[in-house]
């Protein structure tokens, strides 16, 4: 049984947004072509299943939400995508009534994040309610499989209210997406919501008994945290957490196939160490039940590592912790599990990808396979691109603001803003210089692209001509800043709406070769004590150009 897994926030916010958050923190690159790493990831086995282990989202917002519901519409692929921390929390950290709620009812800031870089009047980008909850992530995912383009009969998306459980099972047996377990809640218990899903792969040949997917939602957050609770650090995203109620839920997953003899594997998002302890027993009693090896498929760290635990029981449980599709190194796994019933030992082979003819061995494998699935269909030379993109990653860098910064401006002040927003004028420089580096490639390429329809800040200017004016423009005080970045923004939005309408080969190759490069300089451009165990002597310690492992029941 063949099947992929991936991660981490894979497609990231447009930029184009009303405040200077954490996204801006990353390539410039990224937001602009990085959807198009996990579009070629499941573009290059279409007819393959898929388990994406969470965070699909950065901010948690609805025009990440639109982009990610457009980019798996567009795949063949049965898949399924397991809540991440990303993905209802903003920033992964936060819950909705994360600052002082007094001063603040309507969680003003988290709604003007999300907004993109429209003007005032523009009441389209600007509803109130642009921001995600995890109810809201599970309701619209659900309504995603019910109709999407494998429709699931019988699987209907909570209302938008109230305490909703779902309780579904596919009435296809060797579906791939078989069973849904969900209890969504309103209001401030909203990330106690949660999300289990039960795969089934498809048989290998010869294979004497199936395995099944537990996808567990480890993001039943709890009580929820202000912002110096989290400056402290205390937030409800970066703890995995698992409560009895969803435990309950699968249960009877776990019953079915010890029943027919199936080989269960368990999956989410967080990896088994940042699971707080009432999780890992809960889960270590319910895996006690299944007479096998056991295996735990995880995401979380955008490192990518294998690990053997055996903490809590004496039974081991292998861990394979998948790599990011967002930061380097940037992989995905080909995954199949083959069962040794004499031995009583489970093979797992989970070939790094992409890969050329030989297994990927190095982080210079790695980015020569990327480069050659990717850039060298461009038909351009790599140097070219990768030039500029130094330039730009390099500049970028050295104009970041930061997380702490935000955080602080988070009841307004002028003067507090005004850093933030200069911050947010140097990255909205950045995108549009890539923009206009894009549309020279393009030219020089010709292949004939959609026109682009700039917004009405432009006075009818194409993209290169409106962007020339708004780089020469330079503001004075407050005021000037908050103007000139929405206009700078909007015309980033334009042309990253734009950029999703691109479906020619040259084009995809071209910004994922694009996105694939500034990743990597961005992280040889970050010292070492700052890659978060990313460095590749850490990752080769760790196992992560391993591509099998075994495991038994002692």
């Amino acid at each position: 049984m063949a099947w992929r897994a991936r991660s981490n926030e894979e497609t990231g916010n447009d930029s184009a947004v009303d405040t200077y958050v954490e996204v801006a923190q990353r390539p410039p690159e990224q937001p602009l072509f990085g959807r198009r790493i996990p579009e070629w990831a499941l573009n290059h086995d279409p007819d393959e299943p898929f388990l994406h282990l969470g965070d699909v989202l950065d901010l948690s917002c609805r025009i990440e939400a639109k982009r990610v519901a457009d980019m798996f519409r567009g795949t063949r692929n049965a898949g399924a995508i397991l809540p991440g921390n990303h993905d209802g929390l903003m920033f992964g950290i936060y819950g909705y009534n994360v600052f002082a709620v007094k001063l603040d009812p309507a969680v003003r800031h988290w709604h003007q994040t999300c907004r993109r870089g429209a003007a005032p009047e523009d009441t389209s980008h600007k509803t109130p309610n642009e921001a995600l909850t995890k109810r809201d992530f599970i309701t619209g995912y659900i309504a995603a499989q019910a109709s999407g383009r494998r429709p699931k009969p019988g699987l209907h998306a909570p209302p938008p209210t109230g305490e909703h459980q779902v309780s579904w099972r596919s009435p296809d047996p060797p579906a791939y997406l078989s069973a849904i377990e969900a209890k969504v809640l309103d209001g401030n218990r909203y990330a106690d919501s949660y999300l289990a899903q039960r795969l089934r792969l498809p048989p290998a040949p010869g294979a004497t008994r199936g395995v099944i997917i537990i996808g567990l939602d480890t993001n039943q957050a709890g009580g929820l945290v202000g912002t110096w609770d989290v400056i402290r650090g205390r937030s409800p995203g970066s703890m995995g957490r698992v409560r009895p109620d969803q435990i309950e839920a699968i249960d009877p997953w776990v019953e079915e196939a010890i029943r027919q003899g199936d080989l269960v594997i368990f999956a989410g998002h967080h990896n088994w160490a940042s699971l707080d302890l009432s999780a890992r027993i809960l889960l270590r009693a319910e895996m006690a039940k299944l007479h096998q090896p056991l295996v735990y498929l995880s995401a979380h760290t955008h490192s990518g590592f294998w690990a053997v635990h055996r903490s809590l029981a004496r039974q081991p449980l292998l861990e394979l912790n998948v790599s990011s599709l967002s930061d380097w190194p940037i992989a995905y796994r080909r995954i199949s599990f083959a069962y040794d019933a004499g031995a009583q030992r489970l093979l797992v082979r989970a070939d790094l990808m992409p890969h050329g003819d030989q297994p990927v061995k190095s982080y210079a494998d790695l980015m020569a396979a990327w480069e050659a699935e990717t850039c060298a269909r461009t038909g351009l030379p790599a140097d070219l691109v990768k030039e500029f993109d130094v330039a730009v990653v390099k500049k970028q860098r050295e104009s970041r603001g930061s997380l702490m910064e935000w955080l602080l401006a988070a009841i307004p002040c002028e003067t507090c803003e005004q850093t933030l927003y200069e911050h947010a004028q140097a990255y909205q420089d950045a995108l549009l210089q890539t923009l206009l580096q894009g549309s020279s490639v393009v030219k020089r390429s010709g292949v004939q692209m959609p026109v682009l329809e700039t917004p009405a800040s432009c006075g009818g200017a194409k993209l290169e001509s409106c962007a020339k004016v708004l780089l020469a423009e330079k503001p004075h005080d407050y005021k000037g800043h908050v103007d000139l970045f929405r206009r700078k923004a909007a015309l980033v939005a334009a042309a990253n709406d734009y950029l999703d309408r691109l479906d020619h080969p040259k084009a995809k190759a071209y910004m994922t070769c694009r996105a694939v490069q500034a990743v990597k300089i961005d992280f040889d451009a970050t010292p070492e004590a700052r890659t978060e165990n990313r460095s590749e002597a850490k990752r080769r310690a760790e196992a992560f150009f391993r591509i099998e492992a075994s495991v038994g029941m002692d």
